[in-house]
């Protein structure tokens, strides 16, 4: 039988070793949360409060966070804000508050994906193995290229404009790059939704918000697109040509 600790499972499994913090002022939550997690073979640390969960981010450099959104000291969305000023870490918001406008908070905040409670632990789990295994190199990398001003490196997760790295978090850059490999073509948010985040259903302010805060990053003038174009009636259009 393989050992998970040895360097070849490792390597069958690039995801196993992988550090998730857990950020979630439930005891309860907190517990069962952490434990399927380390049962699915993540490192798993853990933080009461917000200040404690930015210390850990500093300190122990998770591979992805589990955030609650209400927490005492500040809350959910606003570590959220703060870790995004230096990190494209992944974040799962969890959110107790079954509301349109609560998500939308979150997701504007620079959170990747979200679950509200009570959620399911396996859904958990698969949620961050989703997320995470995106982000991991391939064994057949994917070979750079460049479109207009833009230049993409989907191995190493990098992207630019005019030779200056743009600070996406790993939805804003998985959604770019699903963008960039069709320009010209428009896309309805369902199949964005589908094809980047994975998701059969879900709540369709999660593109808007997400296309939103790509504008923020890609655009001259992010209150008039000329990149990232809305088609009405039908969803969004990214206007590149090669140069």
């Amino acid at each position: 039988m393989t050992n998970p600790s040895r360097p070849d499972a490792q390597q069958a499994d690039p995801l196993l070793g992988r550090r998730v913090l857990v950020v979630e002022d439930d005891p309860t939550v907190q517990e069962v949360a952490s434990s399927y997690l380390s049962a699915a073979g993540f490192l798993v640390d853990r933080a009461n409060d917000g200040f404690t969960a930015l210390e850990m981010v500093r300190r122990v450099a998770p591979d992805l966070i589990v955030l609650d959104r209400m927490l005492p000291g500040i809350d959910g969305a606003e570590v959220c804000r703060r870790i995004r000023e230096r990190s494209s870490t992944p974040v799962i918001l969890l959110t107790a508050l079954d509301a349109t406008e609560d998500r939308i908070v979150g997701l504007e905040a620079g959170a990747d994906d979200y679950l509200t409670k009570p959620f399911s632990p396996r859904e958990l789990v698969l949620r961050v193995q989703s997320i995470l295994r995106r982000s991991v190199t391939e064994l057949t990398p994917e070979a750079p290229f460049e479109l207009g001003p833009f230049h993409l490196d989907p191995s190493a997760r990098i992207a630019a404009k005019n030779g200056d790295e743009l600070a996406l978090s790993a939805r804003e850059f998985e959604l770019f790059a699903f963008l960039l490999k069709h320009p010209g073509q428009a896309f309805g948010r369902e199949t964005l939704l589908r094809s980047v985040w994975g998701w059969t259903f879900g709540d369709l302010s999660t593109v808007t918000v997400a296309v939103r805060r790509l504008r923020e990053k890609i655009e001259d003038d992010p209150t008039r697109p000329t990149i990232l174009r809305t088609v009405w009636g039908v969803g969004y259009r990214l206007e590149v040509t090669a140069s």
